[in-house]
């Protein structure tokens, strides 16, 4: 079970305080020590690489979704934006709209190999996602921006560099929390990136520009720079837990299915019982090998009975199910 130190639950509320009132450096000090704990507490998580890793990043990504698609005025909430994307044919994104794009964009952070997500092509389609449509040049020099600071730059400028990058460019918060965590996850070695900073209702994150763009903020002065990398600081170290949290829940419910699983007699039922620990969630008339619609719905009807997984949807037509 992941487990976090007592006083480390109790430095990131603290580390929060800290952030944004003018203190000064020694208190940037104070907050980085905090994040950093935070991200090496999460280090250990990813590092298990458990089975279940797939459905807790997916599920992370759409809690980053939700929160980017209300800064962005919409109105779609976690569910919405599941049916969005999981009911659409496979392969037809054309309908998913503004908001399940969000969700993609998101999605791809998750699912995609680290090393891929700041290749130029890959950057163009999820801006794109994000709702922009970037020249090459923007995308290219954006690119080189982000490997520069990759290359040589420590965990703080990094982290407010990318922002900062973004917001230059015209893109917004949102943006700057996509590529920050992937910058994070490179510089750490991870296979995949960790959705945190998307989920960080505090950020103001958002496809629009924020009212006061953090490029201007971290310019205004030493004092003002310090400032902002705090609040950038605690809004990490904040995600870092709340991802930690989440992988516990996920763990106990992956347990209990892999501890059922010997019990299902269906065909492909080991296709189903990976999948689900894989993904956010799976629609009742998935395509599956060796599996008629009949046989997944009877067999999603077992493993809801049985206490191993969920559905998730609350309706009794178009279901879904999930950890």
């Amino acid at each position: 079970m992941a487990t976090v130190p007592a006083w480390l639950r109790r430095a990131v509320p603290n580390a929060q305080s800290l952030a944004g009132k003018g203190v000064g450096l020694n208190a940037l000090e104070d907050v980085a020590l905090t994040a950093g704990a935070a991200i090496g507490a999460l280090d250990a998580v990813v590092r298990r690489q458990e089975r279940w890793a797939g459905a807790w990043r997916q599920r992370l990504a759409l809690a980053a979704a939700a929160v980017t698609a209300k800064q962005a005025g919409r109105v779609e909430d976690e569910s919405a934006l599941r049916d969005a994307v999981l009911l659409t044919r496979p392969g037809d994104f054309s309908s998913v709209g503004p908001a399940g794009l969000l969700f993609l964009a998101w999605r791809r952070l998750a699912v995609r190999p680290a090393e891929a997500l700041l290749k130029e092509k890959n950057l163009a389609a999820v801006l794109e996602e994000f709702g922009y449509a970037p020249d090459d040049e923007v995308v290219s020099d954006l690119a080189d921006d982000l490997r520069q600071l990759a290359a040589g730059s420590g965990m703080v400028a990094t982290l407010t560099g990318t922002f900062m990058a973004a917001e230059r460019r015209g893109f917004g918060r949102a943006v700057g929390a996509w590529l920050a965590d992937v910058l994070l996850a490179q510089r750490l070695g991870w296979t995949h990136a960790i959705p945190l900073l998307g989920g960080e209702a505090a950020l103001a994150v958002g496809t629009g520009r924020p009212r006061r763009p953090l490029t201007a903020a971290l310019a205004a002065s030493a004092e003002t720079e310090a400032d902002g990398a705090k609040s950038l600081l605690g809004a990490q170290a904040r995600a870092a837990l709340r991802a930690i949290d989440l992988s516990a829940e996920l763990e106990r419910r992956a347990d209990r299915l892999l501890a059922v699983a010997p019990k299902l007699r269906a065909k492909a039922a080991d296709t189903v019982v990976e999948q689900l620990l894989s993904d956010d969630a799976i629609v009742a008339s998935e395509k599956i090998a060796g599996m008629s619609d009949r046989g997944l719905r009877r067999l999603f009807d077992r493993l809801v009975e049985l206490g191993a997984v969920r559905e998730l949807s609350g309706r009794p037509t178009f279901r879904i199910y999930g950890l």
